[in-house]
């Protein structure tokens, strides 16, 4: 089948889906564009800052597509396109959109509350307690995942019969990590424009290109050769100031020029389908079993997230982006919006993995980072780019993915952790309390658990990372569910995707522990590796259990229209 012809359809489908359902979720929950949102009256420079809306969406969009929609949709094309584009598209307008602009509207109506707070105000105390420490131990795997995929993608060294030695694409990793540097730092610059000129609409829309082209020809011309463990230093670096520095300063200016990289992305390998419309030679369907991957069932649902639905976007939505909202009416296109554009960017991934693999339906060699970033470089020379800077800009494309998710889980985990010590009188909490509660304190502390578990490698940390990320979708879901009857909105339509994603993820979780206690079993485990992989499976069992179970007690006992709507 065309590959053209696979985007159009689903292009189609995911803007129908919110323009109709999407609208429908916004008039039936309410919008009033003339309330007051948290991030003026709680603006304080630093988290609460009112936002222009697009700035928002970019910030929105930005963070949650990260490594997922493109990793996931390729692994998961081993059962065929048809079932993983199917997924993408019903996950995507039913599940992942409601879910993600659920958790924004939510936060927004309860002064930008972050989701632990949502739940010890919906559920109760030992409700929040416990999220956030599942919450924490997500964000642990996440930073882990993607920090070893960051340093990886930078790596200019590869070992070949026990020798180190310059790998064939050291200049382009190189040339993309020094990109990386320079985007740091014109991020910073475009962001003290933006405060100190006020700088908006086309001005605001130059200076950010600007400086995004900048970062490119400078990075491409002088590109760093570095090995896994420096540009793993750098990454942990980054992410550290990018945890405790205001919004306005790194975060939102980055993910604003990060935007127009993502913005050539996804257009360059969209007109590339156009202009080339390739065939998907991908199979239709391979079977419900895979011997690499297992059943389709649960691991189609699990291998997906990102592009379908991912609680790490609840995540999101409540920590930062329900804190620079300005007008509620934004609230649609960056909670539903952002994640419908995400899903097409899942069905692209997709379409340019069909196109890369062989005529009788042979996957292209590499990992599904290489294989996209080398089918759009490919249709990029297409157009007349150099393959060398075709090659960069999607090297570093690829990477910003990863990195603009990072940066905001590195924070989001950063919040969880004072979440958990904080009190309402922390002006006499005792002082280990207030140590714990430091936001450098718990940056560094939960950087360096992320740190330890990079030494289990991006590969063996995957499974964990998808299993958790679509439990705690389910558990936002449940929380969601809750605020909508005791304000007297309907929440009927939550019930299909929560009851799914606690099928979904609970078969996942016990899978993989029975899988790892085999492992063991047999003597084939290492502590370091499958150990600490099998632990943190049990405790997530354990504590998405314990919360599902006092989430549901909480919502049979709580009275509808108990609470007046916001």
């Amino acid at each position: 089948m065309n590959t053209l012809v696979i985007v159009l359809i689903s292009a189609v489908c995911l803007l129908c889906g919110y323009m109709v359902y999407g609208r429908w979720l916004a008039k039936t929950w309410g919008i009033d564009p003339k309330a007051k949102t948290p991030a003026y009256t709680h603006e304080d420079g630093q988290d609460y800052v009112p936002t222009n809306g697009w700035i928002v969406f970019s910030h929105q969009f930005s963070s949650i597509a990260g490594a997922g929609p493109v990793t996931g949709a390729i692994q998961a094309a081993a059962f065929g396109w048809v079932p993983v584009l199917l997924w993408i598209l019903v996950g995507g307008v039913f599940f992942g959109a409601v879910t993600d602009f659920g958790a924004l509207y939510a936060s927004v109506k309860n002064e930008g509350k972050s989701m632990g707070l949502l739940i010890e105000k919906y559920i109760g105390k030992t409700g929040k307690r416990l999220f956030l420490i599942f919450c924490w131990l997500f964000t642990l795997i996440v930073i882990a995942a993607f920090a070893d995929m960051v340093a990886g993608t930078f790596n200019a060294y590869t070992v070949k019969d026990g020798v180190t030695e310059l790998a064939a694409a050291a200049q382009t990793n190189g040339a993309a990590g020094s990109i990386s540097i320079a985007f740091i730092v014109f991020a910073m610059v475009f962001g003290v424009l933006q405060k100190k000129l006020n700088l908006e609409g086309k001005s605001e829309f130059f200076v950010g290109l600007a400086c995004t082209v900048a970062s490119l020809a400078i990075g491409m011309a002088f590109p760093l050769i570095g090995g896994k463990d420096a540009w793993t230093g750098f990454t942990f670096a980054y992410i550290f100031f990018a945890s405790v520095l205001p919004m306005w300063l790194l975060k939102q200016p980055r993910d604003y020029m990060t935007t127009f990289m993502f913005a050539g992305m996804i257009l360059g390998a969209v007109v590339g389908i156009v202009v080339a419309h390739p065939n998907m030679n991908l199979p239709m369907y391979t079977g419900f079993t895979n011997e690499k991957l297992g059943n389709m069932f649960p691991i189609l649902f699990v291998t997906v997230a990102c592009g379908a639905i991912s609680g790490f976007h609840s995540l999101v939505s409540s920590d930062t982006s329900s804190k620079t909202i300005a007008n509620e009416k934004d609230m649609l296109k960056v909670g539903y919006g952002a994640m419908v554009l995400e899903s097409l960017l899942a069905v692209v991934a997709l379409c340019v993995a069909g196109a890369a693999a062989s005529a009788d339906g042979t996957p292209a060699a590499g990992t599904p980072f290489q294989v996209f970033s080398n089918g759009v470089a490919g249709f990029l020379e297409m157009f007349g780019i150099p393959l060398y800077v075709a090659q960069c800009f999607m090297t570093m494309c690829v990477s910003a993915l990863a990195l603009t998710s990072l940066d905001a889980v590195a924070r989001i985990g950063r919040m969880s952790f004072q979440e958990l010590f904080s009190v309402d009188d922390m002006a006499s909490a005792p002082v280990w309390r207030k140590v714990l509660c430091n936001k450098y304190f718990s940056t560094v502390l939960t950087l360096l658990c992320g740190f330890v578990l990079t030494r289990i490698g991006y590969a063996n940390i995957w499974p964990l990372f998808g299993s958790a990320n679509q439990l705690l979708s389910a558990l936002v879901l449940v929380t969601l569910c809750v605020f909508l009857k005791v304000t007297g909105r309907s929440n009927k339509m939550l019930f299909p995707p929560l009851v799914i994603m606690l099928c979904v993820t609970g078969t996942a979780l016990v899978q993989r522990t029975i899988a790892l206690a085999k492992a063991y079993a047999a003597g084939s485990a290492t502590f370091l590796v499958e150990g600490l992989q099998l632990i943190i499976a049990i405790l997530l069992i354990v504590l998405g259990l314990t919360i599902v179970i006092n989430s549901l007690r909480s919502y049979f006992a709580a009275s509808s229209n108990s609470e007046k709507a916001a």
